[in-house]
């Protein structure tokens, strides 16, 4: 079969570059069905919320940390915007791209634990999944939030892992940081809903 001016057999098909890469479009499709399933919750805790006798937080249910997951929540915004900066140092073949990506994967680090420790102080105080409205929500709504950080936690220690060995690219750093930051950017929402 005669070859064209570029070398190709005639009647092959030329494989084009995808405007996304799958990995991309994947975590895309799967950010979209999380965003679905976070608004479903917060929907419910806004109805439940709204019609709570006695008002909102239930009586006699302990008070939750608004200043400590304020502190908290600085923190995780923080490590989406240190993530921003290690993408750019990355693009750039910059070196401290390894440093930036570490302080963000601390700062994610430092948010799990400290969430842990709320978990703890407010099961202390009596604020269990069963212990009424409140408690079952805040589990619920945090706790689908802790799973997701969890995971995005353990994708950048990957990532990390990956870059460390000088085979970090692109198509896998791009996905790692697009939940990473679906991750960050819901947490403001619930952080409203739940504390506020």
């Amino acid at each position: 079969m005669p070859d064209d001016a570029l070398g190709r057999p005639y009647g092959i098909p030329v494989r084009r570059e995808p405007v996304l890469p799958n990995g991309v479009l994947g975590m895309l499709i799967f950010v979209a069905t999380e965003i679905m399933f976070f608004s479903g919750l917060i929907s419910a805790f806004v109805i439940g919320k709204s019609n709570a006798i006695g008002g909102w937080p239930p009586p006699g249910q302990p008070r939750l940390p608004i200043e400590e997951t304020a502190l908290n929540t600085a923190a995780l915004l923080a490590s989406g915007v240190v993530l921003y900066f290690a993408n750019r140092a990355f693009k750039k073949g910059a070196p401290n791209t390894k440093r930036l990506l570490g302080v963000s994967i601390a700062l994610g680090g430092f948010f799990v634990l400290f969430q842990g420790a709320e978990w703890v102080a407010l099961i202390g105080q009596g604020l269990t999944l069963t212990s009424g409205q409140l408690g079952g929500f805040f589990y619920l709504l945090v706790g689908a939030h802790a799973l997701h950080v969890v995971a995005g936690f353990i994708i950048l220690l990957y990532t990390y892992r990956r870059l460390s060995h000088d085979e970090l690219d692109r198509f896998t750093f791009w996905p790692a940081q697009i939940f990473w930051y679906f991750v960050v950017g819901v947490w403001p929402v619930l952080y409203w809903q739940v504390y506020l």
